[in-house]
């Protein structure tokens, strides 16, 4: 009788694994996101408001972080090297925090002088509209506004394959 009883739950555990993966609302993965406008969002820098479209005619290297996530904190050196990399070539990075906590956001800027710009959003609302599961997730956003690529987890921004491939984003008119 045991022996049955484990034999159909091993059985029904299979065949809801097999339902979940048949249901058409299953994400085998996402279609590319390349060549698609990016959402636009308002934010508050330097006291002014401000909007991502306002940065239209730059690469926007989007990047939502927490200072509570590791991997943005182990990616944050690079992406403050790579500011200054792009900043004279027509790029900039635009940091969008998560943390609910204002204290530990100023104190970040500042411990790492983050020189890029970057804002705080609470609310995760810029995140959500990007379907941001991941952080850090970060779009490559093109001179004329449409993603160019997605990137999910840290990256060293100033290893030579990513420095190719955003100079040839920055080179594209």
């Amino acid at each position: 009788m045991k022996r049955k009883l484990k034999t159909g739950l091993v059985v029904a555990f299979i065949a809801a694994l097999l339902w979940l993966f048949i249901r058409p609302d299953y994400r085998q993965g996402e279609a590319s996101m390349r060549g698609r406008p990016a959402k636009d969002f308002q934010f508050t820098m330097d006291g002014k408001p401000e909007t991502l479209a306002s940065l239209r005619g730059k690469v926007v290297i989007l990047n939502f972080w927490a200072t509570w996530c590791p991997p943005c904190v182990d990616e944050t050196p690079s992406l403050i090297q790579l500011q200054k990399h792009i900043a004279p070539l027509g790029g900039t990075i635009l940091g969008v925090s998560l943390d609910d906590d204002a204290s530990a956001y100023a104190e970040f800027l500042k411990t790492y002088h983050i020189d890029f710009p970057t804002f705080r959003d609470p609310t995760k609302k810029s995140a959500l509209d990007y379907g941001t599961t991941m952080y850090p997730e970060t779009y490559i956003i093109d001179r004329n506004g449409r993603i160019d690529r997605k990137i999910i987890g840290p990256q060293d921004w100033t290893g030579p394959q990513m420095m190719a491939y955003l100079d040839s984003v920055l080179d594209q008119k």
